[in-house]
């Protein structure tokens, strides 16, 4: 028999919140007072041609973007009808080179969206209007 019950934890109240492993706290301990010397350290290593040092302060003042702003005519949409029009500007977009394949993809997933956003006011409507005959064939 099992020391342990099934389904219960052993440690039903767990880590707190917030709490550093002990890996963490020694390297935080040993670096400690040590941050301006390092820092220092790295800009004349990377003014000195080092390319990890280098990459990394540039990585510090100017971090990667995640995400850019696209300048592409998608056709204006009016309802589903202009969807496919929409998903083959994208596609054209993409295979010419105009935006990257992510973006693409970010896009046709903002169409999806958009469709599903379609289908869900459609469907409402058509419950609605359903229940309002129901309830006048039942009076």
């Amino acid at each position: 028999m099992s020391k342990f019950k099934i389904g219960q934890s052993g440690n039903p109240g767990g880590r707190p919140k917030g709490a550093l492993n002990k890996a963490t706290l020694a390297t935080q301990a040993l670096l400690d007072g040590e941050a301006e010397a390092l820092t220092r350290k790295a800009v004349e290593l990377a003014k000195d041609g080092n390319p990890v040092a280098l990459r990394l302060c540039l990585e510090r003042l100017l971090p990667p973007r995640k995400d850019r702003p696209i300048t592409f005519a998608l056709p204006p949409l009016e309802g589903a009808q202009d969807l496919p029009q929409a998903l083959k500007a994208v596609i054209e977009a993409v295979a010419q080179g105009e935006i990257t394949p992510g973006e693409g993809h970010t896009l046709t997933a903002m169409l999806d969206a958009y469709r599903k956003g379609l289908e869900t006011t459609d469907l409402e409507i058509r419950v609605t209007a359903l229940e309002k005959e129901w309830d006048r064939g039942k009076s």
